[in-house]
């Protein structure tokens, strides 16, 4: 098919499902009750339906007061079960894929149940939105002229019972649909090698040669791979490799630490970017509009959320409804879901900023953040202080962690920080003075302990060696896809090992 003729055909039939979209925007609460209600009817017959009477519930109430709020330790044994070869417990279809994913201080997997209908209705639907709500905000776009440089996990699928397991990313490619194949580089062999630093290069290798009219992949990681691009082929910008690159599609990690290093690598006013909201168990939101820092949160996913006020949390009885939800106040995200997750606690945190239509923001995660002292830091307060910081010193930073300095005898607490720099500033102790002080201005909790040293005494700033984070994920074989670094941890082991591997 002529590439010109793809590109019609494709934008016609993505802008289609815009008017569904619609639907969702206009009568959310109704959506959200019938998503509910689908997915008790469907798995009534299931262990869990029958467990806790799915064919007799006929409001949300009661779904509340009979179902509990669990983690994955809570169901690990059922998924456990599933893998070798029980069926119908949790969701009524064969559940043979699992998607593989691990804490980052932790090295305990989580194999989360990935259904044959959260791959149609949830993961593929959404990326079929994405470039919907793109296409709609941008009617000149020319994205089907060429291709997507995806990238994504670094693992292959392995087999075990009957059943699959590996990166989400694995999964998709291994089930991805023709069109986006078609429409996409690397190819699936290169995409799903497990070697990253040899995938970076045969990725080079295919993709420098196509036309490349989006970006879509991990902020952090995509980063490495582009610097290597412009180290490859000697340019000085990327429009240089690509002329007709016109959007990245980014998730996974916040962007806000890298946006001032993207715009140097792609300098054009009119380049997009578009945030989106994915992990192994399920896509929740993407950004409707052009330069926005809101995400459209997806109600007809397959997905029934509730929430649960951080300021509560650990009293899941206070978790509310979608219809309940007000604008400013911190998260925690429960989810229902099409692969059998029953009010699950994800472990992440948001904030609404629109309820006309149901907007957020992803605020961090209900354990990467610095609570030792009563202080309630939290990743979205430290991103916004780095952000302030570099506009200020010119300084650009490619990777952080934070954790506490514990109080010993007399000795008061401190948070001690790890830095690395692409561009260090002119002096570090200027720095950290001011992230004390721009902490203070977005957090009275954190204000509140510094006063007069009363509890917290001036952070401790180190600055890494190059390469510092990356070698220590090199070391846990966590290079590449959706693996990153703890922002903020209220346990510091991780820490120490970063602090001795940067003397070495």
């Amino acid at each position: 098919m002529p590439i010109p003729l793809f590109n019609s055909i494709a934008s016609w039939l993505l802008r289609k499902r815009y008017h569904q979209i619609e639907l969702f925007l206009k009568y959310p609460l109704d959506v959200q009750d019938e998503v509910l209600r689908q997915l008790m009817d469907f798995s009534e017959d299931t262990m869990i339906g029958k467990q806790y009477g799915f064919k007799d519930m006929p409001k949300y109430d009661e779904f509340k007061n009979r179902v509990p709020i669990v983690s994955y330790e809570d169901i690990a044994p059922l998924i456990e079960r599933t893998r070798k070869g029980e069926q119908n417990l949790f969701w009524p279809t064969t559940i043979k894929w699992f998607a593989k994913s691990s804490g980052t201080t932790n090295a305990k997997s989580k194999f989360i149940p990935v259904s044959a209908e959260a791959l149609e209705d949830c993961h593929y639907k959404s990326s079929k939105d994405l470039l919907c709500l793109y296409l709609n905000n941008n009617e000149n776009s020319q994205l089907f002229t060429g291709k997507s440089l995806r990238l994504g996990g670094s693992k292959e699928l392995y087999e075990d019972n009957g059943t699959f397991f590996g990166d989400l990313s694995a999964i998709l490619i291994d089930n991805m649909p023709l069109w986006a194949e078609y429409s996409s580089t690397p190819s699936n062999k290169v995409s799903l090698m497990s070697e990253w630093e040899s995938k970076l290069e045969a990725i080079i290798e295919e993709s420098i040669r196509e036309n490349v009219t989006s970006l879509a992949g991990v902020p952090s990681w995509m980063l490495v791979l582009l610097n290597q691009v412009l180290e490859k082929t000697g340019k000085n910008h990327l429009f240089e490799v690509w002329e007709n690159l016109e959007v990245y599609f980014h998730g996974g990690v916040s962007f806000i630490p890298y946006k001032d290093q993207y715009k140097k690598l792609l300098p054009r006013k009119k380049f997009n970017y578009y945030e989106t909201y994915n992990a192994s168990e399920g896509f929740f939101g993407i950004q409707d509009r052009n330069n926005s820092d809101d995400l459209l949160l997806m109600l007809d996913y397959g997905i029934f959320y509730e929430f649960i006020p951080m300021d509560t949390y650990g009293n899941e009885e206070n978790a509310i409804p979608l219809w309940e939800v007000q604008l400013g106040i911190n998260y925690a995200m429960v989810i229902t879901t099409n692969a059998g997750l029953w009010r699950y606690k994800i472990g992440d945190t948001i904030r609404f900023t629109s309820k006309d239509p149901y907007r957020i923001r992803i605020t961090g995660r209900t354990k990467h953040h610095i609570n030792a002292f009563g202080e309630e830091l939290i990743i979205e307060n430290a991103e916004e202080a780095l952000k302030q910081i570099c506009q200020k010193t010119d300084a650009e930073i490619m990777d952080y962690t934070a954790a506490p300095i514990f109080m010993t005898g007399s000795e008061k607490g401190a948070h001690e920080w790890i830095i690395e720099f692409r561009k260090p500033p002119e002096d570090i102790a200027y720095f950290t003075e001011f992230l004390d002080n721009a902490l203070k201005s977005l957090n009275s909790d954190y204000e509140a302990k510094r006063y007069n040293n009363i509890t917290l005494k001036m952070p401790k700033v180190h600055m890494a060696r190059k390469n510092l984070f990356h070698d220590w994920l090199k070391s846990k074989n966590k290079l590449g896809g959706q693996h990153k670094i703890p922002r903020l941890s209220n346990e510091r082991a991780y820490l120490d090992e970063l602090l001795q591997m940067n003397i070495q």
